[in-house]
C-alpha cells in the first residue's frame, strides 16, 4: 500500500510538472514562419489521433490492426522485459493520464493493472481487458496459483484467443471514438479474416500428421494447442520462472528419447540455456519460438505466429 501511495504521489507530481511546461508561452512557440507553422500542423494532427496505451507488445499489434492510422500507441513494458515479472514505476503510468484507451490481456498477466487505473485518475480512460469472455485455461500447480492467480494468461499466442482480443479492443476503440466505428469495424474484420485463414491453413496440416506434442521452453503455448488438438511439454512453467529440477529435466531427456524429439523450441527470456543444454543431451536441433511479449525481429504478430505454426508443423513431421 505505501508502494502504491508513493506511486501516485509521484505520477501526480509528474502530471503536474508536464501540465505546467505546456503552459509556459516560452516552450510553445519555438521558431516562426514556415518551420513553426510546419510545426503546429504535425502536432495537431498527432494529438488528433486516439491516444492508446498498452500494456506490451501483443496488445499494441492489435491496437494497430483495428486502429491504424487513427491511433498512436504508447507502451508501458519495454520490449526486451518478461512481462510476468513486471512492475511499473510511476514514470511508466504516466501516460495514463492522458490516454484516451488503455488495452491489457488481462487473465492475472498484468496484476498492477487496477491500482494503475485508479493512480492515472483519469475519467475519459476507456479501459479494456482484451481477453473479456475467453474461455480460460487453468492453472493446476498451486503455487502458480498462489502467486500468479487461477488463469493461463497467453491468450494471444492463439489465432481464435487473438480473434476474440481484437474484437474487444474493436469495442473500446468505437467507444472512445463513436465517428469512427465503421473505420474500427472493416480493420477487424480484415484482421479476423487473416486469423481464419491462418487457422484453416494449418488446421488442416496438423489433422494431418500422428504426432501431436512438440517441447518448448516455457509452457506459453497452452491456447496455440488447443487451438490444433496439440500437447506441449516445457522446460519451464506457465510464467517462465525457475529452471526444472534434475529429475525433471530427466523425465524430459527420456520423453524427448521414447518420442523421437528432433526440435527443442527455445524464447529469448526463457531460460535458451536450459533447451539448448536438452537439446544437446538428446541429439535435437534448437530453434527459436516467439511469445510475442516484445517486438522482435520487425515481424508482425501474423508474421510471428505464421512462422510458430510452420516451425511447430515441421517439428511434428520430423
Amino acid at each position: 500500500m505505501k508502494k502504491w501511495t508513493v506511486m501516485l504521489l509521484s505520477l501526480l507530481t509528474i502530471v503536474s510538472l508536464a501540465a505546467c511546461g505546456s503552459n509556459n508561452p516560452a516552450s510553445t512557440s519555438a521558431g516562426t514562419g514556415t518551420s513553426a507553422g510546419s510545426s503546429d500542423q504535425t502536432s495537431t494532427q498527432e494529438t488528433s489521433k486516439l491516444q492508446v496505451s498498452v500494456t506490451f507488445d501483443a496488445m499494441k499489434e492489435f491496437v494497430e490492426a483495428v486502429g491504424q492510422d487513427k491511433v498512436e500507441i504508447s507502451t508501458i513494458i519495454p520490449d526486451g522485459t518478461e512481462p510476468h515479472d513486471f512492475e511499473p514505476k510511476a514514470q511508466d503510468l504516466v501516460g495514463l493520464s492522458t490516454a484516451k484507451v488503455f488495452v491489457y490481456n488481462g487473465l492475472g498477466m498484468e496484476a498492477w493493472v487496477d491500482k494503475a487505473v485508479n493512480a492515472a485518475n483519469n475519467a475519459e480512460l476507456v479501459t479494456v481487458e482484451a481477453s473479456k469472455g475467453a474461455d480460460a485455461i487453468e492453472n493446476t500447480d498451486p503455487g502458480e496459483i498462489e502467486e500468479h492467480g487461477q488463469y493461463d494468461p497467453h491468450l494471444w499466442i492463439s489465432l481464435k484467443g487473438a480473434e476474440l482480443e481484437a474484437k474487444n479492443i474493436k469495442d473500446g476503440l468505437i467507444q472512445a471514438d463513436p465517428a469512427n466505428k465503421d473505420f474500427y469495424q472493416t480493420n477487424c474484420d480484415d484482421f479476423v479474416a487473416q486469423l481464419e485463414s491462418l487457422y484453416n491453413e494449418y488446421n488442416k496440416k496438423f489433422q494431418s500428421v500422428d504426432k501431436k506434442s512438440f517441447v518448448t521452453g516455457h509452457a506459453a503455448f497452452g491456447y496455440l494447442c488447443r487451438d490444433f488438438g496439440l500437447k506441449q511439454n516445457s522446460v519451464e512453467d506457465v510464467f517462465a520462472e525457475g529452471e526444472p529440477t534434475a529429475q525433471q529435466l530427466s523425465e524430459l531427456v527420456e520423453y524427448c528419447r521414447a518420442n523421437n524429439v528432433a526440435i527443442i523450441f527455445a524464447e529469448e527470456m526463457a531460460s535458451p540455456d536450459v533447451s539448448q543444454t536438452l537439446a544437446k543431451e538428446v541429439g535435437a536441433e534448437v530453434e527459436t519460438i516467439y511469445t510475442i511479449e516484445s517486438a522482435e525481429d520487425g515481424m508482425t504478430y501474423l508474421e510471428r505466429m505464421q512462422s510458430n505454426l510452420a516451425k511447430i508443423y515441421e517439428s511434428l513431421t520430423k
